[in-house]
């Protein structure tokens, strides 16, 4: 019964074609069996995929769920990020993911907003209250900050300047969350810090991202991955239930929803769920 009271969202990148975003809505359709708070929908460096990031929204919004923009502010300007909220706000659409986002490639200016602190404040001195905002969290410490405790600083100060929750970046050890958690609290943080999941839909990929973000993949987990070498079906196998054990260790300990990286696939984001009670058995 706590899986089915815990709150489950899903994420998805911007399809790069009209085929693939056929098929999204599909992926779409088949996540919305488990009931889902919202969708959301990441958005490029620099805002690279702005329209698609858009376009994905609306079809989303479309098919009638709740869809959620990724919004970053990093090279932009005051003015064009006003342009995309009256957008946003035109489309009905009143939640959405505030960062910082990173530069495009050569890019040298880092534009009117230096953090995504100031994205928020600006959001709500502009825009009020009536946007749900999340904003990003980092268990193991964002992979550009030097200092933990800056990085706690930098968390608490996007939640002082209006953010409603937060999605933390995905992570495989859950005393790295809940330790995170616990900081947070003691700075006087007290909005939803909801744990982003992924996944393990390619181990090599995965342990790429790990590797950059500076994500911790347990030792015991990467040495039985290895050792499946091209076991797909192994590999699957292992990962189901690698992620469903930390989701139940997670929900088990009450967290505030669950938020899955799907990198636009439905299959093993399901399965999870299933295994959650959050959907009927298979067959």
């Amino acid at each position: 019964m706590a899986a089915r009271s815990t709150p489950i969202s899903f994420e998805f990148f911007p399809p790069n074609t009209p085929v693939g975003s056929e098929k999204l809505k599909g992926v779409v359709q088949e996540l919305a069996a488990v009931g889902p708070e919202f969708f959301s929908v990441t958005y490029g460096a620099g805002g690279a995929t702005r329209e698609k990031t858009l376009s994905t929204v609306r079809d989303i919004a479309a098919l009638g769920f709740e869809a959620a923009p990724h919004l970053s502010c990093v090279g932009s300007t005051r003015d064009g990020i006003a342009e995309i909220l009256a957008t946003y706000r035109a489309q009905g659409i009143r939640r959405l993911v505030a960062l910082r986002g990173d530069l495009p490639s050569g890019t040298a200016t880092a534009g009117e907003f230096r953090y995504a602190a100031e994205l928020v404040r600006f959001i709500r001195d502009t825009q009020g209250s009536d946007w749900h905002i999340e904003v990003a969290a980092y268990p193991e410490y964002h992979p550009q900050q030097r200092y933990a405790r800056r990085d706690l600083e930098h968390f608490a100060a996007k939640v002082k300047a209006g953010a409603s929750s937060a999605i933390t970046q995905f992570f495989f050890n859950p005393d790295a969350y809940f330790h995170f958690v616990d900081e947070v609290r003691a700075l006087g943080v007290g909005v939803p810090i909801v744990p982003g999941i992924m996944p393990i839909h390619n181990y090599a990929r995965i342990a790429q991202f790990a590797q950059r973000d500076g994500i911790e993949i347990p030792r015991w987990v990467a040495l039985k991955m290895e050792g499946y070498m091209d076991d797909t079906a192994s590999i699957r196998a292992f990962g189901l239930d690698v992620v469903t054990r930390l989701c139940e260790g997670l929900i088990a300990r009450g967290v505030p929803g669950i938020h899955f990286y799907t990198l636009n696939q439905s299959g093993l984001s399901l399965e999870i769920c299933r295994r959650l009670g959050l959907l009927p058995a298979a067959g």
